[in-house]
This record gives structure tokens, C-alpha cells and sequence, in this order.
């Protein structure tokens, strides 16, 4: 089965967390874990790999925390998970030509290329900016199926 990782899991809840709050605000990584449901030790992990992947700045002391290392428009859904699963290979045979002895006349193989090609594009499409409008959009609408309810 083809599934996402808790780690990529937690990697996109955390950058979508900080994609939401004033640019430049630090976050603790206490007030992230929480927010989010992610155990702290767990979530220490992860916030590495995001900042050593340029996603993420981590700062020390007084008025530290993580930040967003660029604008959540430049950061993509499929880069952060990337940051913590690394490449996304829909099969092995995608991993590098000839890593499968069948890539030449498996009739499976151009299905496989193809399933990747597009699962890459609609992950690249999605930046951080977008997924925060749309989670606004979502809560407002659930607001307003809310107050019909009543």
C-alpha cells in the first residue's frame, strides 16, 4: 500500500502551522506540538530535516523558535514531505533506469511513470500559501453549515 509516513505526516503539519502565523514570528516548538497533536521529542526530529532542507530556521534563546525559511508561496507540499521521506518513487523500477531489469518491455512500467509524473505535479501545485487559504475557506464554511444547523 502506498501511504505517507508519519514523518511526512508531521512535517506537513508543522510547516502548514507555521505557513499560518505572522512571517517572522517564532514558533516553539512546544506551541507546534501541541497545536498539532505531535509528540515534542517526535516533532525535534523532523523540524531538523525541515531545516536542514532550507524549509525551515531554527533560532536559539530569547525570542527563538522555528520560522519559515521563505515565503509560504515558495514552499511546496511535495518539498516537505520530500525534506523527510526523501524522493517520492511510486515503484523501484522509478528510482533510476535500469534499477529494474523489466523497464524496457514491462507494459506496467509507462502506467507507473505516468502515476508518478501527475502525483508529483499535484504535490509541486500545492504551496503552503494555498493549503492555509483553503484550510480558512474550509473552517468558514463549516461555520456557516454550522449556524443552519441551529
Amino acid at each position: 500500500m502506498l501511504q505517507l509516513t508519519r514523518n511526512g505526516e508531521y512535517a506537513v503539519r508543522a510547516v502548514l502551522y507555521l505557513s499560518s502565523q505572522p512571517p517572522g514570528k517564532p514558533v516553539l516548538i512546544t506551541e507546534i506540538s501541541e497545536s498539532q497533536e505531535v509528540p515534542k521529542s517526535y516533532l525535534s526530529k523532523i523540524m531538523q530535516h525541515l531545516v536542514r532542507a532550507g524549509l525551515v530556521r531554527s533560532r536559539r534563546g530569547i525570542n527563538g523558535g522555528f520560522t519559515l525559511a521563505r515565503p509560504a508561496e515558495t514552499i511546496t507540499l511535495k518539498e516537505t514531505i520530500e525534506a523527510v521521506e526523501g524522493p517520492i518513487h511510486l515503484n523501484i523500477c522509478l528510482i533510476r533506469k535500469g534499477e529494474c531489469h523489466r523497464d524496457d518491455f514491462c507494459p506496467v512500467h509507462p502506467v507507473w511513470q505516468e502515476a508518478q509524473r501527475r502525483l508529483s505535479e499535484v504535490l509541486d501545485g500545492k504551496s503552503m500559501a494555498d493549503l492555509v487559504r483553503d484550510g480558512e475557506a474550509i473552517k468558514k464554511q463549516m461555520k456557516k453549515t454550522r449556524r443552519k444547523q441551529k
